[in-house]
């Protein structure tokens, strides 16, 4: 009876297996690869930023609301000129740490350049911290989507 019950068992995990190894692969699209920049893994570099609160601690209300109007701006210019592929605030915690943003190169110079376009960041209302990232190509992909399911804007 055991052995039967064994061989249940191992019938059925086979069988598992089997099916798994069944399951369709979606085909390689080498355009789509080519187009996004992806290596053979599907992958490659961005720029990681994390922005910190900065040291400009006196502005205005106002002035702190006109740069960080500036800011969203900036980003949406980021993302309409797809070096952006994501963007979006932390919840409070102990590091003081903002946001972050995914950039859609490899280059730390151009991060440089587009974030030297940033009010909040030029004011030092925010501080970034810049890191080579690697992740999936097709990241920037998602963001047609999203604009389909946002009511709002910021």
């Amino acid at each position: 009876m055991k052995k039967l019950l064994l061989a249940i068992c191992l019938s059925a995990t086979t069988l598992a297996v089997a099916a798994q190894d069944k399951k369709a692969k979606v085909p390689y699209d080498e355009a789509l690869a080519k187009k996004l920049g992806a290596d053979d893994y599907g992958m490659k570099m961005y720029i990681m930023v994390i922005l910190k609160s900065g040291t400009n601690t006196t502005e205005t209300k106002a002035k702190t609301d006109s740069l960080f109007a500036g800011h969203m701006a900036n980003i949406e210019k980021m993302a309409a000129l797809n070096k952006l592929a994501v963007a979006g605030p932390m919840g409070k915690n102990d590091k003081n740490y903002r946001g972050i943003f995914i950039l859609n190169t490899k280059s730390m110079d151009e991060a440089k350049q587009l974030l030297d376009n940033d009010p909040a960041i030029k004011a030092k209302l925010l501080e970034p911290e810049l890191y080579n990232w690697y992740g999936s190509a097709a990241l920037p992909e998602y963001l047609p989507f999203h604009d389909k399911i946002q009511k709002k804007s910021f």
